[in-house]
């Protein structure tokens, strides 16, 4: 089962549970799919590394959004925020731990050969699809600036 059918689901299993927060959530999800799915360019399908990168947009976009509410004093709009960006979680990958993101960094960094800061766009360009969903592109960058430098 592909993530797109998943979400279609758990969309029916939100609604029996009359949970209001996953059905608005997942719902916006699926929206953001079948967009996706429908854009010019676009064959009608969407691989699970296309729902993805949505998916990891999306919680992005939650978590800054709540960062905005909780400094305009809106903790209720903060919260809804983020009970949204966990519910959208669920769906990502596991994230890589601080220890198993540098392994990874230190691999890859191997493995393209970079030596100082001038071969970050080497390492970035494999990283970030290597890592794509696991961890956030902040802290990839900042770790392998760390790990060159």
């Amino acid at each position: 089962m592909d993530l797109f059918e998943k979400i279609s689901a758990d969309i029916k299993s939100a609604m029996l549970a009359k949970d209001r927060v996953r059905l608005e959530t997942l719902r916006g999800v699926k929206k953001e799919f079948l967009e996706a799915k429908t854009a010019p360019g676009a064959d009608g399908t969407l691989t699970d590394e296309a729902a993805t990168k949505i998916l990891v947009k999306m919680v992005k976009q939650r978590k800054e959004s709540a960062e905005i509410y909780s400094g305009q004093n809106r903790p209720e709009l903060a919260a809804d925020e983020l009970a949204q960006a966990a519910i959208i979680e669920e769906y990502l990958p596991r994230q890589l731990s601080e220890a198993e993101l540098t392994a990874e960094l230190q691999a890859i960094i191997a493995r393209v050969g970079a030596s100082s800061a001038k071969d970050m766009g080497k390492v970035m360009g494999v990283a970030s699809k290597e890592l794509a969903g696991r961890a956030e592109g902040r802290a990839i960058s900042a770790k392998v600036k760390e790990l060159l430098s």
